[in-house]
């Protein structure tokens, strides 16, 4: 039987699978920070028009799921499946958000590496046949995870340093056999990595292993290192996390170079919104991607990435008793478009 496995975690598609359109939509702080300019949509009102987080946040996720499809230039009808996700309890963001579609759904959990799942079992169905089109995606709103994992705002906690920002927003793409777009090449699969990490308030150290481990094993998967990609971005480990991944890899004579980064990072002005560690979240990697990555890979100022979203594997339960947060990283290798336009 033919094998796409290459090493112990990574997998090389048949035929690339084509991202043919992004689409990303961010709340009032995101449109602040120094992305805003790369996103479709920006909303004032945290509530969206809704009565509630939660409403909103599926507000986010079905005006952005229907954008990329329009943008795709196709039909909702058209789509074999949607696969999408959120930190909600029973994923009911993405399930109310996208339950006037009518499409064969998987709601997916996979925290705040949520997009990277996403678009790697989209990927792999169409690859393997099973789908022509594929919509996934990912969202978070600030204040519904605030409230499930954290702190009522009511009470005005105090946020330690290590502390993130969660993303307000969705992403999603369209994945696609044929047509033009960026291209999914290799998808290199997460393990559960559990350091032992307590602290809610500390997503980056929790998640930072995973990354780590991730990126190893795709390394020694493929036989490449930080020089074969122009970027190298994690999902939303921020400025802790991201450092603790560099001094992770160095220990294993592994280097990684200013090409690594986080979206994190990449979508708060740290000293100017007072995010404290950076952005986090399902719609942190999403929408950082759809919003900026996507763009610049159709312009091919990034020719090859290695795109690799970052969760923590915790519940409020879970949390309550005391337990660890274990992490998990998705990775994916996406490239741009072949010179070639449709």
């Amino acid at each position: 039987m033919e094998t796409k496995r290459i090493g112990k975690q990574t997998v090389r598609l048949r035929e690339p699978v084509v991202i043919r359109a992004a689409a990303s939509t961010v709340g009032p702080k995101e449109a602040e920070g120094p992305l805003r300019k790369y996103f479709d949509e920006t909303v004032e009102d945290i509530f969206y028009g809704e009565t509630t987080w939660e409403k909103a946040e599926s507000h986010f996720v079905e005006k952005n799921m229907r954008l990329a499809v329009q943008k795709a230039d196709l039909l909702m009808e058209d789509m074999d499946y949607i696969l999408c996700g959120d930190l909600l309890n029973q994923c009911s963001g993405s399930i109310f958000g996208t339950r006037q579609f009518k499409r064969p759904f998987f709601g997916l959990f996979g925290a705040c590496s949520t997009m990277g799942e996403a678009m790697s079992l989209g990927a792999m169905l169409i690859d393997g046949g099973f789908a022509k089109y594929v919509l996934a995606g990912a969202s978070s709103h600030f204040c519904s995870a605030e409230k499930q994992f954290r702190a009522p705002l009511g009470l005005g906690t105090q946020r330690p340093p290590t502390a993130s920002w969660t993303v307000t927003g969705d992403g999603a793409v369209v994945l696609g056999k044929g047509g033009y777009g960026p291209v999914i090449t290799e998808i290199t699969t997460g393990k559960t990595v559990d350091m032992g990490i307590t602290d809610a308030n500390n997503m980056g150290a929790a998640m930072a292993p995973a990354a780590a481990d991730l990126i190893l094993a795709h390394f020694l998967d493929t036989g490449r290192s930080c020089a074969d990609y122009d970027a190298i971005v994690s999902g939303d480990l921020g400025w802790y996390g991201r450092d603790l991944v560099v001094e992770l890899l160095e220990k294993e004579g592994c280097h990684l170079d200013e090409r690594y980064t986080d979206c994190g990072i990449q979508i708060f002005n740290q000293r100017l919104q007072d995010t404290h560690a950076g952005g986090s979240g399902c719609a942190c990697s999403a929408v950082t991607f759809c919003g900026y990555y996507y763009k610049m890979l159709m312009e091919r100022k990034i020719r090859r990435m290695l795109f690799l979203p970052t969760g923590a594997l915790m519940s409020q339960t879970s949390a309550q008793q005391g337990e660890s947060i274990p992490g998990i990283a998705h990775g994916l290798v996406i490239e741009c478009p072949p010179k070639e336009e449709k």
